[in-house]
């Protein structure tokens, strides 16, 4: 059934490469923070660096759990589930860092990736345990295609319109962590200006 496997070899990180989604877990030190899971799935924006280290573009969207929880001790669970062709569960366990839009390594961690409308960072993931186990319980589901609507939300946004949304919406988690915060302040208009 379930195995332990000394780090991602190439049959690993071509099951992993080839979902369609996969799930992000991470919580907050604090015995009373909540435990966040989220779904990622936009085609283009996950991929294995090494046998160790595997990378995922965090786009801007409406919450910055991951983030804040990252950020605070750096805890994370990735989970891949074959919805299709012979039943799987893949778990990396390791430790995450947030490599920021606004970070001098971004550029070149960014070029990993074939979709980056909409990004904030780069989410490391330095895979400290690698284990898969049968999967006989995961439905069969067939892939009807991607849904366009985040990266193109944010795109239409455009970067100012990006920034005040993550301003907005991205400083702290739901539990109050800092969270995004890395862009930079609004610039201050001349004296006497209107805002």
């Amino acid at each position: 059934m379930g195995k332990v496997h000394e780090r991602i070899d190439d049959r690993l990180r071509s099951f992993l490469e080839a979902q369609h989604v996969f799930f992000v877990g991470t919580a907050p030190l604090s015995g009373d923070g909540r435990v966040n899971v989220s779904p990622k799935g936009v085609d283009g924006s996950f991929v294995v660096l090494d046998d160790r280290t595997v990378s995922y573009l965090d786009i801007t969207a409406s919450g910055a759990e991951t983030i804040a929880h990252l950020r605070e001790n750096g805890r994370v669970t990735l989970m891949f589930c074959a919805f299709e062709g012979p039943p799987n569960i893949v778990r990396l366990h390791g430790r995450g860092r947030v490599v920021s839009l606004y970070d001098d390594e971004y550029a070149d961690l960014a070029e990993h990736f074939t979709e980056r409308r909409g990004a904030r960072a780069v989410i490391v993931v330095d895979v400290e345990r690698v284990s898969d186990s049968c999967g006989y319980g995961v439905p069969l589901y067939d892939h009807a295609g991607e849904r366009d609507l985040l990266p193109a939300f944010m795109d239409r946004k455009g970067a100012d319109g990006q920034v005040a949304y993550r301003r907005a919406k991205n400083l702290t988690s739901i539990d109050g962590l800092p969270a995004f915060d890395d862009d930079p302040a609004p610039a201050e208009g001349p004296v006497g200006s209107q805002p």
